[in-house]
């Protein structure tokens, strides 16, 4: 029953999300204050693991009927979880999300409040829309990414554009996911890689203004390294399990991308830090499922 609850938490993909908040921490300066409290780091990582858990709980929550037909190995429609334990795990994750982004400060308990909000209207509606899904989804990334920029609130209102980037790159894996059952279109698949291409960009191209795109040059190559062989072999092969290992790829790899972030934003070694959660996620996407 516990392994079963756990199933539903996507344990790699938390992992992925505690990037998500480093990197916005990285982005507000604040690894760059000497003496800092690391309490609110804390609390942030506890806030967004609540967060992401709660989301994607949810998420099966209300597709227990359409799994019970598509995926009926998963917890719930197997019967390993009961709809009513699970609904009152993704409740409770929501809660300890929102409570430990409230021990910080306003800002984050209100950017907390958004991503629950945002999740669960994906979880109910947006997933069924195919230009709104894609967009809500990457809204509740880059809203955890301005969830990590909160740890300084002033910072939010100088850098939380920056959250339109996981937005893109959320947007484009959404795109790709939708063929993971069925089988993808080639049309889809390149646009998606294009949105990729734009994503590498854009990071580059802030790490240049911030006179640190040599550092983040690597973790920018590692990241296409990761990302795109998977869309590759999915646009020559549009089958399913090719797009899962896709989509897997790209969940994944946002660690590689946090990571980028922060060696943009910070220093090598704290971006090393970051990639170093990338084994560990990896660990675990094969044992849990990711998608």
């Amino acid at each position: 029953m516990l392994l079963a609850l756990l199933r539903l938490t996507r344990p790699a993909n938390l992992i992925t999300a505690i990037a998500d908040v480093m990197a916005g921490m990285a982005i507000a300066g604040y690894f760059l204050i000497l003496d800092a409290d690391p309490a609110p780091v804390v609390w942030l990582c506890l806030s967004t693991v609540g967060l992401y858990g709660g989301g994607v709980v949810f998420n099966d929550v209300f597709d227990a009927e359409l799994d019970a037909v598509e995926r009926p190995e998963r917890p719930i429609p197997s019967g390993q979880v009961s709809l009513g334990a699970a609904t009152s795990l993704a409740v409770i994750l929501l809660a300890i999300g929102i409570a430990a982004a409230w021990m910080v400060n306003p800002t984050a308990g209100w950017l907390a409040v958004a991503i629950a909000v945002a999740s669960l209207v994906y979880d109910k509606f947006g997933k069924h829309n195919a230009i709104l899904g894609p967009l809500n989804m990457g809204l509740c990334r880059g809203l955890n990414l301005a969830l990590g920029i909160s740890i300084l609130p002033d910072q939010v209102f100088v850098w939380g554009a920056l959250g339109l980037i996981p937005i893109i790159y959320i947007a484009a894996i959404t795109m790709i996911s939708r063929g993971e059952v069925h089988g993808g279109n080639t049309v889809t698949l390149r646009m998606a890689g294009l949105l990729y291409g734009l994503v590498i960009g854009c990071i580059g191209a802030i790490a240049q203004r911030k006179d640190q795109f040599g550092t983040a040059f690597p973790f920018l190559l590692l990241f296409g390294y990761f990302i795109f062989p998977p869309l590759w072999r999915a646009v020559r092969e549009p089958a399913g399990p090719n797009i899962g290992m896709a989509v897997k790829a790209g969940v994944l790899s946002l660690i590689v991308m946090n990571a980028a972030w922060v060696a943009a934003f910070a220093s090598f070694p704290l971006a090393m830090l970051v990639v170093c959660l990338l084994p560990l996620s990896r660990l675990l996407a094969k044992v849990f499922a990711v998608t």
